[in-house]
């Protein structure tokens, strides 16, 4: 049976660096959210009609085919308006249709240490929002304004190291580990 991970949480709040230490330490594939995103920013501008149902299609697709396929993974996520309200909802019943499981993990991050991270170098890696200003003028226009996510399991990147947070998502949902990092 296939597990999908779901973590969501703030820009800059450290999902993409704890998903990769829950990889390490799990042995499951991350298939965080800049992966497609990237992808389609080469073709389309990000938020435009083909972009968001690329996107979205491409998440559903891959995600829901790995659970068909037995294959369980970790998918990072940014709440935010360009993406539909009932994607999590969607995903999750597409995964379970296929046999799988999804826990939702809320990475939370106060907004001082989203704004001192947001610029952080590691950040230039992907496609990600790295402008400070940038940040602040989408979150005054209500860019990051999405439905809450229930999720029963919660990590917070300001007081807990992402090594540590994996260990507590892999400790809760008692994934098997490869190995403590």
């Amino acid at each position: 049976m296939s597990r999908v991970i779901f973590l969501h949480g703030p820009a800059a709040g450290g999902k993409y660096t704890i998903g990769k230490e829950l990889s390490e330490l799990t042995g499951l594939a991350l298939f965080h959210n800049h992966l497609v995103v990237d992808m389609l920013l080469a073709v389309f501008p990000f938020g435009s009609p083909a972009f968001v149902a690329h996107r979205e299609r491409i998440w559903l697709d891959v995600i829901g085919d790995a659970a068909a396929a037995g294959t369980s993974l970790i998918f990072s996520f940014t709440p935010e308006r360009t993406v539909s309200p009932g994607f999590p909802q969607a995903l999750g019943g597409r995964v379970t249709a296929a046999g799988g499981t999804i826990s939702f993990v809320e990475v939370k991050c106060d907004e001082a240490e989203v704004q001192r991270r947001i610029e952080a170098k590691g950040r230039q890696e992907f496609r990600k929002l790295n402008s400070l200003a940038a940040y602040r003028l989408l979150r005054a226009e209500g860019a990051f304004d999405y439905p809450a996510i229930p999720s029963p399991l919660a990590v917070d990147s300001a007081l807990t190291s992402p090594a540590e947070s994996a260990r507590q998502i892999a400790t809760a949902l008692g994934l098997p580990t490869i190995g403590w990092t």
